[in-house]
């Protein structure tokens, strides 16, 4: 079950972000007493399930979360059992999962009173025994409540390929006995790993992959909590630091991102007297101290360059040969498709159209984004740049077609029809 996708009316938009806040806290409840993450990650999904269909019938309950955690336990206690039958052991393993299990009610807040588990649960999907891939899925999926869509749409890999993966990699975790504690020193690998998950859980709040809004704010504020959770545990990690800084940068554009029909108004557009400048301010001194101490990695190549849009009072007096540079450098850090996308923009911004377009040209044979709408929108963008309508128009609507964000859609349509207007 996906929380952003639960039936809730709204008055009960207020229920929707409960239920995205408390799944977590829930799942790690559970986790904590049970230690069965895979056989718990199911049970909490059944009780958000009974929370869309009761809640906005009978209201909120008094302690929403208590009521997730009892709800969840006894479902828990029912799958463990089958399990057990399933396996057909003998009757005395079922007493491993005992009446009490059901949760009295003084026991909810005991359960719920472990402090803020996040950090913990994340390490948890960063498992050792699970790889790169299936480490982000399990924890975008777990923690931070993403659809398998999104999260597909994240890896440029198909919904059935990226469901499988989540189903694997909670078979893994339980296969391999993995504990929910919380290490005395987490192996640096695994923080790189939960560094990466919340860098996606931002972006894909930041810019809905799917649906009728532009953003989702609960995903980023959610990303920037946990990140500084990170930043709090590791301060001086160079890129914990870079990464809440390139959030904070970013977010601080928010409320100029979209206009009064929320329609999507780009960067080269906005009014920047509607960014927040605190924002920036924090962004800026966390980078800039980050820079200064630490080896310097891809996070904080990214939080350099959104600090240099951040400090153009105007679009035109954006320093692109510098953003070019740190795309470069970028491009030797991280290497990758999407950073190819923004180094041909840079190209193209500090030495023409032209020679963005042929930085591009690789990248139409690329089967991982050959059927991106970015591709095709960067693409139709530096045509109209070199005066190519006709193919900046076909390359919009392409673009257009391709996205399933309502908000892209919109604007890509409108930029070609644009392009038809002019030709008039």
């Amino acid at each position: 079950m996906d929380l952003h996708l639960l039936d809730l009316h709204v008055e009960d938009l207020h229920a929707e972000d409960l239920l995205r806040r408390a799944a977590p806290q829930v799942l790690a409840a559970l986790v904590r007493r049970y230690g069965n993450f895979e056989t718990a990650e199911d049970a909490v999904q059944e009780a958000l399930l009974a929370a869309a269909t009761q809640w906005p019938e009978q209201g909120l309950p008094d302690d929403p979360p208590a009521w997730l955690v009892t709800v969840a336990s006894r479902r828990m206690t029912d799958l463990l059992r089958k399990e057990a039958a399933d396996r057909r052991r003998d009757e005395r393993s079922v007493t491993l999962v005992p009446d009490d299990a059901l949760v009295a009610p003084a026991a909810e807040t005991e359960m719920l009173d472990g402090g803020d588990d996040t950090l913990t649960l994340l390490l948890l999907c960063c498992h050792p025994c699970l790889t790169a891939p299936s480490q982000v899925a399990l924890t975008l999926r777990a923690v931070g409540g993403l659809t398998t869509a999104e999260i597909a749409h994240a890896f440029l890999v198909p919904e059935a390929t990226m469901a499988q993966r989540i189903s694997r990699a909670k078979q893994r975790i339980r296969a391999g006995g993995a504990r929910f504690t919380m290490p005395a020193t987490p192996d640096p690998e695994r923080l790189r790993s939960v560094l990466h998950v919340l860098y996606l859980i931002f972006n894909e709040g930041y810019t809905s992959s799917s649906g009728p809004h532009l953003q989702r704010t609960d995903l980023t504020q959610e990303a920037i909590r946990i990140t500084r959770t990170v930043h709090h545990l590791l301060p001086h990690d160079g890129e914990a630091a870079g990464l809440l800084a390139l959030m904070l940068l970013i977010d601080a554009r928010r409320g100029a991102r979209t206009g009064p029909d929320g329609g999507l108004v780009p960067l080269a557009e906005q009014d920047r007297s509607r960014w927040d400048q605190r924002s920036i301010k924090e962004g800026v001194d966390l980078i800039t101290d980050a820079l200064a101490r630490s080896p310097i990695g891809p996070y904080q190549v990214q939080a350099s360059i959104a600090a240099l849009h951040a400090e153009a009072e105007r679009a035109q007096d954006t320093d692109w040969p510098q953003i070019l540079h740190l795309y470069r450098m970028l491009q030797d850090l991280a290497p990758g498709p999407m950073v190819t996308l923004n180094h041909a923009v840079a190209l193209a911004m500090a030495h023409g159209p032209r020679a963005g377009l042929m930085f591009l040209e690789p990248l139409e044979h690329d089967a991982r984004l050959s059927r991106h709408h970015r591709l095709h929108a960067v693409r139709a963008h530096l045509l109209e740049m070199a005066g190519q309508t006709d193919d900046a128009r076909a390359c919009y609507t392409l673009a257009a077609r391709l996205t399933t964000s309502v908000p892209e859609q919109a604007y890509l349509r409108g930029r070609a029809s644009r392009l038809d207007m002019n030709t008039l």
